[in-house]
């Protein structure tokens, strides 16, 4: 029974997008490791930026530096 957790940041993210991620996740999972969709879960957290960091920095610091 495959589990998938797919955090980002908490920035927008559609019903819709949310909805691709599950599905291309699901399928990728059928076609590469042969499991059954009816068993895979796929979560997907939204991190608040305060909460989220990369590199020692928070995100926001983060991409502020990676811009310049």
């Amino acid at each position: 029974m495959p589990y998938v957790n797919i955090k980002v940041t908490q920035e927008g993210v559609t019903q819709a997008q949310k909805s691709a991620l599950i599905k291309g996740v699901t399928e990728l999972l059928v076609e590469v490791l042969n499991k059954s969709p009816a068993t895979t879960m796929v979560v997907i957290d939204e991190v608040e930026l305060d909460s989220w960091g990369i590199g020692g920095l928070p995100v926001e610091q983060y991409r502020r530096t990676a811009l310049e």
